[in-house]
């Protein structure tokens, strides 16, 4: 197993999201509009899920998911549609027993006053949106997933390479901000440098910059810098998934770096960030030393891997075949099968 200087992370959790936040925050993009509990204070929106309360109409709410967000969609608008204004009553005083964060009524259809009397008497939240149930099911549960996260924050620098996200860790002073303002420089883009925000979502890590120092860097003999301004916004990037770990490790000529680096790319180490194995190289550091161009490779070799390319294997077959070969005394030399005449 190898040596992992991101044991023991500060991991945190968001245990709830006001919905007026949340209202403000994304209002635009889920279209929504505000009928009841503008002023609601108390309000909160507590897990990921999304619930569409059809049996709950109908009486049965035994395994009611009232914690969660209700959602009106087409269906349980035209069911509550049919049964007529006394039978809606009904079934939202049954439903004003529990405390729902927010209803929404999709397909751009208007609430139920039944509806709106049990929020305005409860004080919920209720909106509405013309994008349809599916879709804006889709969009929420993305903005809650990323909200409810597990996160936390690493001293490192975020860079994609290629369209692979590689994160730099190693001690102060070793490089990282060099080697990631050289990527930059030469076409690729930065995420983040020195602080490095980590969330998990699903068996995916995502990375982005602390918003107090987006898009800067320190160089030091410089000072603060500020990349997007600097080399434009095709320089820089939100967020990016972390796909491979760069260690850098200063190299000393009588005691090495302290670790075993890999000279054939057989191992395949890899190293754990919360919980997921992310697949780790350490490259150890020397004067004169092209960082830049052994990390273009380092994003290419793992493009190449992805499409079921990986030239340690294939190479490593090769010499398998050949030691076969020699050792049933099929082996020849493969100089004779070498085709010079374009060169004579």
């Amino acid at each position: 197993m190898a040596y992992c200087p991101l044991d023991n992370l500060n991991i945190q959790n968001r245990e709830k999201l006001p919905v007026l936040e949340f209202y403000k925050r994304f209002q635009n993009e889920l279209r929504l509009s505000i009928h009841e509990g503008s002023s609601s204070t108390d309000s909160y929106i507590v897990e990921v899920g999304i619930h569409r309360p059809g049996l709950a109409l109908t009486g049965y709410t035994s395994v009611y998911s009232s914690h969660q967000i209700q959602i009106i969609g087409h269906t349980e608008w035209n069911y509550l549609e049919s049964i007529g204004s006394k039978a809606r009553r009904e079934a939202f005083e049954k439903l004003s027993m529990f405390c729902a964060p927010m209803w929404v009524v999709t397909h751009g259809q208007k609430p139920h006053e039944e509806l709106a009397d049990m929020c305005r008497e409860k004080n919920i939240p209720l909106f509405s949106s013309p994008l349809y149930t599916f879709e804006f099911i889709f969009k929420t549960r993305s903005i809650l997933e990323k909200y409810f996260a597990p996160y936390t924050k690493i001293h490192a620098s975020l860079v994609d390479v290629y369209g692979i996200g590689m994160l730099y860790i190693g001690d102060s002073n070793v490089g990282k901000s060099e080697c990631v303002l050289d990527l930059v420089e030469r076409g690729h883009r930065l995420v983040a440098d020195d602080a490095v925000e980590i969330m998990q979502v699903g068996n995916t890590l995502m990375g982005m910059a602390d918003p107090l120092i987006e898009h800067c860097m320190e160089i030091r003999g410089i000072g603060i810098i500020d990349i997007r301004s600097m080399f434009g916004i095709h320089a820089v990037r939100k967020i990016k998934r972390i796909e491979v770990v760069v260690e850098l490790q200063m190299w000393n000529q009588t005691e090495g770096c302290g670790c075993t680096t890999d000279r054939t790319g057989l191992s395949n180490e890899t190293i754990s960030i919360m919980g997921v194995q992310i697949p780790h190289i350490i490259i150890p550091v020397t004067p004169g030393k092209n960082l830049t161009v052994i990390s273009e490779v380092i994003a290419m070799n793992t493009l190449m891997k992805s499409a079921g390319e990986d030239s340690s294997q294939a190479f490593n077959q090769r010499l398998l075949d050949k030691i076969q070969k020699k050792a049933s005394g099929e082996s020849w030399d493969a100089f004779l099968d070498m085709d010079l005449t374009p060169y004579e």
